[in-house]
């Protein structure tokens, strides 16, 4: 019997990005804006004249930098994006203990931009939602599908709660808990019906009180005469075809019963007219004395000596 064990696995909260700034000049953040409207036409142009984008952005931002100067502007760079490793002009994300341009704040798994979601962190590194639970949440040991809460931990393994049920009639365990087989869960009544050993007598599952006899299991009180039904308190039996018998109704299928007495004959016996007899009851019915083989007479399914035979019938 195993016991069914709970334990909360605590899973990692979304965290969300540092809203940016608003340090930055209305007329820089103005600026960058028409710089990432006109991104686009710019990368349509490098590609034509085999200019790389990148520069191109690059000789943008260093013109639109020179003429805020002599504008009398100072655009100072709000931090260093700890993707690209460029100064950071015009809006900044802040997250992970780090400043970023927002387009660069991604995933590491696919690539996804987080600067407008939850995210969550996983050895420095940003994952949305999907991707960090496919990489790094327990496995269901039925499903093998990513636990994202609720998780519940048995037989040295993680399952969904809903997926943690009876490997043979599917029902979901409850507070009688569950018994364990070649490490899949059952409940009680299939374990029982499939593992547990049968009573040779009543065919029900032998739980305690049992005893051992001709190759099996019993309960205590189904172990009987398989005739009578009466416990052999005694302790010995008699065992014909594989079922217990008291002596009496052993002998009765066996044909070994004193047609005398109707006792069972265990020891020496005397076969006369198909019928067995003790030799103290192998007697005359008239006389009582002892009969002889081959100087029995017969009559109405009774025996008797030769001169008591004549006596009374000849």
């Amino acid at each position: 019997l195993s016991a069914m064990s709970s334990t909360p696995v605590p899973v990692p909260k979304p965290l969300l990005p540092s809203p940016p700034p608003t340090e930055a000049t209305w007329q820089l953040d103005e600026l960058l804006a028409n710089l990432g409207h006109t991104q686009s036409k710019l990368a349509a142009a490098g590609k034509g004249a085999g200019v790389p984008t990148e520069s191109l952005l690059d000789n943008m931002l260093d013109s639109l930098t020179r003429d805020l100067q002599e504008l009398g502007i100072t655009a100072a760079p709000a931090g260093v994006c700890a993707a690209c490793r460029k100064p950071i002009a015009g809006k900044v994300l802040t997250a992970l203990g780090k400043t970023w341009h927002p387009e660069h704040f991604t995933c590491a798994g696919c690539g996804k931009e987080l600067d407008k979601g939850p995210f969550f962190e996983q050895g420095g590194r940003a994952f949305c939602e999907e991707d960090y639970h496919q990489a790094f949440s327990p496995r269901c040991a039925y499903c093998a599908g990513p636990i994202r809460e609720g998780i519940l931990t048995a037989l040295e393994q993680t399952w969904h709660p809903e997926h943690f049920f009876c490997a043979h009639c599917g029902k979901v365990f409850g507070d009688e808990g569950f018994m364990e087989r070649n490490g899949k869960p059952y409940c009680h009544q299939d374990f029982l019906a499939m593992f547990a050993p049968k009573c040779q007598g009543c065919e029900r599952p032998v739980l305690d009180n049992y005893l051992s006899a001709l190759d099996g299991v019993w309960h205590t009180e189904c172990f009987v005469c398989t005739e009578c039904l009466s416990a052999f308190t005694s302790g010995s039996f008699f065992e014909l075809e594989g079922r217990p018998y008291c002596e009496l109704h052993f002998h009765q299928r066996q044909g070994t019963i004193c047609h005398g007495c109707g006792r069972p004959v265990s020891g020496r016996c005397i076969t006369a007219m198909g019928r067995r007899y003790h030799p103290e009851h192998f007697i005359c019915t008239y006389c009582l004395g002892r009969l002889h083989k081959g100087t029995v007479r017969e009559r109405g399914d009774k025996m008797y000596c030769q001169s008591c035979y004549d006596k009374l019938f000849v």
